[in-house]
């Protein structure tokens, strides 16, 4: 983060009951005020609107799924894995017997990633690999849904939180997402697919068992609780409305945080 000379006050997308330590540490670090503005969380108007289509076609696969089965994977289209990584992860999810959603958008650099052969072919009926954009908010309140692959964004997470029912299941690719990782990690509110240290590739092993582990087994039970304790703070939307509105008053009573320039 740039913090500029003359910066009087920061303002960080976070709130106490998550990252209380790091707030202080970042506070002192600056010498200035840092004020957590809350995690704004995504409306709920944004999970209701069911004229959607696309929406509808979706839903109607996933309303026959067995209740927190479902593994939803979608790894954002900024950075895509290498093309191996791609077929440990297809062959994962395969090997896991579970049923899954795959949502897979052209990357921002255009290039194309191959599914492995046969793939679709051998997960007919089990799971569906969905290409081009989906409503990801409406796909993690879905009952069916217990379980999210996700490249740990920001956004996602506290997407993901919101509904206390889907355990993350982490595969950082790249920027601060590794750093989510740790942080969610340090609380158990998420399981990282384990990665080789010399080359950061994975095996199609360690997704199959990660996956059982987040979503199935009883060693597993931390994580699915601790989804369920997030959302006390991520879907807390009076807790993070206050947030929103401490800011505001900080503004209002110190006009020249805006005017000045």
């Amino acid at each position: 983060m740039t913090v500029y000379l003359g910066t009087e006050v920061v303002a960080i997308k976070t709130c106490i009951e998550v990252e209380a330590k790091w707030l202080n540490l970042f506070g002192e670090l600056l010498h200035i005020p840092v004020v957590p503005v809350g995690l704004l969380p995504p409306s709920p108007q944004e999970g209701n609107d069911n004229k959607d289509s696309t929406w509808d076609a979706i839903a109607e696969w996933l309303d026959k799924q067995e209740k927190g089965l479902v593994v939803y994977v979608a790894l954002g289209s900024e950075v895509r894995p290498s093309q191996e990584d791609f077929n440990e992860l297809a062959l994962g999810l395969e090997q896991s017997r579970l049923p899954f959603f795959w949502v897979l958008r052209k990357s921002a650099g255009g290039e194309s990633i191959e599914l492995p052969e046969g793939f679709e072919e051998r997960t007919k009926g089990r799971g569906i690999v969905w290409m081009g954009w989906a409503p990801q908010f409406k796909i993690l309140g879905h009952e069916s849904v217990g379980g999210f692959v996700t490249h740990c964004g920001w956004s996602s997470v506290t997407e993901a939180f919101q509904y206390g029912h889907v355990a993350l299941i982490m595969l950082p690719l790249n920027g601060d997402q590794g750093l989510v990782a740790r942080f969610l990690e340090e609380k158990q509110a998420g399981v990282e697919i384990p990665k080789k240290e010399e080359d950061g590739s994975f095996t199609r092993d360690s997704v199959t068992q990660t996956l059982r582990l987040a979503m199935k087994d009883a060693k597993g039970q931390i994580y699915r609780d601790k989804a369920t304790e997030m959302t006390t703070i991520f879907g807390n939307k009076e807790l993070q409305q206050r947030y929103v509105d401490k800011f505001v008053e900080l503004l209002e009573n110190n006009k020249h945080f805006i005017t000045k320039g």
